[in-house]
Parts: structure tokens; sequence; C-alpha cells
């Protein structure tokens, strides 16, 4: 189990995160919600020790280091990868340096999207570089995967299938931390969603909760973040009225 507690980071003067507290248990998957600059990026970054930050993060009680970073996986936007090298030659970089490397689940992925094997990733578009970040996620052999918008230049038709696939191939000790602006698309297969708003944990709720409720993940996040539906409406109204 992740545990974060009185997770705090500052930017100079901006409070990225202030006094967030959570826990991920194996076997979760999980949507982290919130707007541009709510703190997602940097909550990944902190778990994966990429920055520094006040507060505590433990992995099954101990601090997360070099003995079991390796439990972690992180798929970024941003990418990871070495530009220059082939997929075959990261599958191979991966196997040696990863003791669960599954290569498998890899060549099956890559089949499934259709990426050549031996072509440098330099070559590859945006969108393929982006299901290849994912790919080597979830080829790690982490129990914990870590996803930063990962679906970025990515058609609804891919994201579509990679949702299905990545229900049918993970294993029940598994655990994703997804953050991602596609409510609505990812609403049906994560089983709980962490709502972020200025740096601050305001609910933590399990979809299955809130459809005994009677409610939707979506209509639930619009009225945690005071969606206004009329604000559109009134800014075109205010715009054109000034013409």
């Amino acid at each position: 189990m992740i545990e974060i507690k009185s997770l705090s980071k500052k930017y100079r003067t901006t409070q990225a995160l202030s006094g967030v507290e959570f826990s991920l248990p194996q076997g979760e998957i999980v949507g982290l919600f919130g707007e541009n600059g709510a703190g997602k990026t940097t909550l990944m970054k902190c778990v994966l020790g990429l920055l520094k930050y006040s507060g505590t993060i433990t992995l099954d009680g101990e601090p997360i280091t070099r003995k079991n970073i390796a439990r972690l996986s992180f798929a970024t936007s941003e990418h990871s990868f070495f530009p220059n090298l082939t997929p075959k030659a990261h599958g191979e970089f991966y196997g040696e340096h990863f003791p669960n490397y599954n290569d498998r689940r890899f060549t099956g992925l890559m089949e499934f999207f259709e990426l050549p094997m031996k072509k440098s990733l330099r070559s590859f578009s945006s969108g393929q570089k982006n299901q290849f970040e994912v790919i080597m996620a979830l080829s790690q052999g982490a129990d914990y995967i870590l996803m930063d918008e990962p679906f970025a230049g990515n058609d609804i038709f891919n994201r579509e299938d990679f949702y299905k696939m990545l229900m049918g191939i993970l294993e029940p000790t598994e655990t994703v931390l997804l953050s991602t602006h596609l409510i609505e698309e990812v609403s049906g297969f994560i089983s709980r969603a962490l709502l972020l708003q200025r740096g601050i944990i305001v609910d933590d709720v399990y979809i299955m909760d809130l459809e005994e409720q009677g409610n939707d993940l979506v209509s639930f996040v619009k009225e945690k973040y005071d969606y206004r539906a009329d604000r559109v409406s009134r800014a075109i109204e205010s715009i054109a009225g000034e013409e």
C-alpha cells in the first residue's frame, strides 16, 4: 500500500500541494481529477521522488528509495524513454534492469498498437510515443502504475480500445493511478476517484457508492467543482453585447 500523509509542495511563492492525504491499496484503478494547475502532476512526481516535498510517502510502511522504486512505474506525455533507441532495445534494457519485466505483455501491446519494433522512437508520431510510454509502464512489472495524461495525441478509438485492453490484462494486485481530464471516458472502468483542487484533496469517492446513490461521476465532479452550466452562454452574451 502507498500511504501519503501531510504531503505539501511549494514552488517559490506558489503552494502546489497542501496537506494531501490518501492511501492506494493494491488492486485498484483510481482516477485523479482536477483542473489545470490543481497539482496532479506535482503529486505524482512527489510519489516517484522526482521532487522534494514535506510530509511522508511510504510503500508498505517503508520510504520509497532505490530499493523499492522498481515497484512503481510512470507513464507521462513528457516521455521518459531514450529517443534514439528502438522499442526492441528498450525491451532488452528493461529485461536486464527490472526483475519482474513482462516481455509477453510488452510484445502483445506492441502488436496491439501496431508499433514497429525496430524503428527509433524519434521517428514515432506524438500519439505513438505516448502509446509506447504506456506500454513500457505496463510492462515494467510494477505493482503501482502512475499515468499522467497518457492518452494525449490519441484518437477516441485508440483510447477506447486501450481501456478495454487495460481491464483485460491487469493482474488483481496491480494498481493504476490515472490523471486525466477525460472524466466521462474513464468513468466506466475506474473504481475510485480522487478530486484535487488548488493542491487539496476535496473528495475521495468510490464509483460504486456514487451509483448506489443514483449519481454519476461526471455530475458529481461538476457539482464538486461548482461548475456553472450557463458559463458559456453568459460569456457569449457579454461579449456580443459589447459589440
